[in-house]
């Protein structure tokens, strides 16, 4: 039966198929695509969610480390996608753990220039834009990241999952080990704090609509 799921969900997933090959033929080939697929978009995740560039980078390694020494014992049960995330969330909040038990403060500002899904330069969709805008579209870099760093890492994690991902509630369910419903629930506190955090920017030109007025158009 399980040889036959993995057929069935590799038929519909080539990441798994690669996966399938590694586990099967050690084939180290096929290992370096799936990294060539993912590390981008493992870092952008990674840095999200632990602030700082180069331990993201770190944190992206071990990921694929910790893949390549489990690969006799992969068993595809979900996306690859999906289980590749959830290996990054366990190590990512661990990360943050014990940073916290260290009690290291960072004293330097957030890096609106720092890698990932925000990063300046992919904000910035024309090049011949006059320096003001750019100015504007570097200032509003910052101030997005400034408020993803007021959610908690569960929140944090599940929006990046959800908006860069583009992963559904029972794929980031799955990730995060928690219920559809619980996903739910975070996206929505997520959404409520970012839109409280970034309220000020977007109406800097004019006075911000009431709070209720705000709050009407839901998730």
């Amino acid at each position: 039966m399980t040889g036959q799921t993995s057929a069935l969900m590799a038929l519909r997933d080539p990441d798994i198929r690669l996966m399938l090959r590694v586990r099967e033929a050690d084939d180290r080939q096929a290992f370096a695509e799936l990294v060539g697929r993912y590390q981008h978009r493992l870092v952008a995740v990674m840095n999200h969610l632990v602030g700082r560039p180069d331990e993201a980078e770190d944190l992206a390694q071990e990921v694929f480390l910790r893949v390549y020494r489990t690969r006799q014992k992969y068993t595809p049960k979900a996306k690859f996608a999906t289980w590749l995330f959830a290996i990054a969330n366990n190590l990512a909040l661990n990360a943050l753990r014990d940073r916290r038990r260290k009690r290291v403060v960072s004293l330097d500002p957030p890096d609106p220039n720092a890698s990932g899904p925000w990063q300046t330069d992919q904000l910035v969709s024309d090049r011949g834009q006059p320096p003001t805008q750019n100015l504007q579209q570097v200032e509003l870099a910052a101030v997005i990241r400034q408020a993803l760093d007021q959610l908690n890492d569960r929140q944090r994690m599940a929006v990046v999952l959800n908006k860069f991902e583009d992963l559904n509630y029972a794929e980031i369910a799955e990730v995060m080990g928690l219920t559809t419903k619980a996903v739910k629930s975070l996206l929505s506190r997520a959404r409520s704090r970012l839109r409280e955090c970034l309220m000020p920017y977007v109406y800097m030109d004019g006075e911000a609509p009431p709070k209720s007025q705000a709050d009407d158009g839901g998730d």
